[in-house]
């Protein structure tokens, strides 16, 4: 597998409301295409109706959905950093990932492997999929591998906060 353009996935949490981003980028982790979600707040009633499910359905089908289907730019591989977004694996073509550090480590139930390099703050970054894709990981690994040596995999959501807090800033004050 070779990787030519990546998704970043994240979101941006202000009081009770989450915003989506994506940020596809090169190699190089160099932005190609960045897009947001409007606010997304549930109801009490939507809170009551989903209970559990609900960040899952929120992240899956509100953020990560509509967020990949309006990309000019398709990404070779998804990176995320909250679990929930594994669960869009089985509604899209491109492996969707997750990116964490040691720390972050939660103990579910999900396919791991250790990645060759270290982030900027010295942690073991780890890559994870559901169980079911676990026979991919080996190859996304090493694809991933080849960028981490020169890149911190990990500093791109970092970017992508920063950007959700702008553009939340600036919705606040129209």
């Amino acid at each position: 597998m070779e990787i030519k353009k990546m998704a970043f996935l994240g979101t941006y949490n202000s009081d009770d409301s989450i915003m989506g981003v994506i940020m596809v980028t090169d190699s190089e982790t160099k932005p190609v295409e960045f897009r947001v979600t409007s606010s997304i707040k549930p109801t009490n009633f939507q809170k009551i109706l989903y209970g559990n499910v609900l960040k899952e359905h929120i992240l899956v089908e509100l953020v990560a959905l509509p967020l990949l289907n309006a990309l000019s730019e398709q990404p070779d591989i998804i990176l995320v950093n909250d679990p929930f977004f594994l669960g869009a694996n089985s509604k899209v073509d491109t492996r969707v990932v997750r990116v964490l550090s040691k720390n972050q480590q939660n103990g579910n139930k999900a396919a791991k492997l250790e990645l060759k390099s270290l982030n900027s703050k010295n942690e073991t970054i780890y890559i994870e999929s559901p169980e079911e894709f676990e026979d991919e990981l080996p190859g996304i690994s090493e694809a991933i591998n080849k960028i981490s040596l020169y890149r911190d995999i990990m500093e791109p959501f970092e970017r992508l906060s920063l950007a959700c807090e702008q553009v939340h800033l600036k919705k606040t004050k129209e």
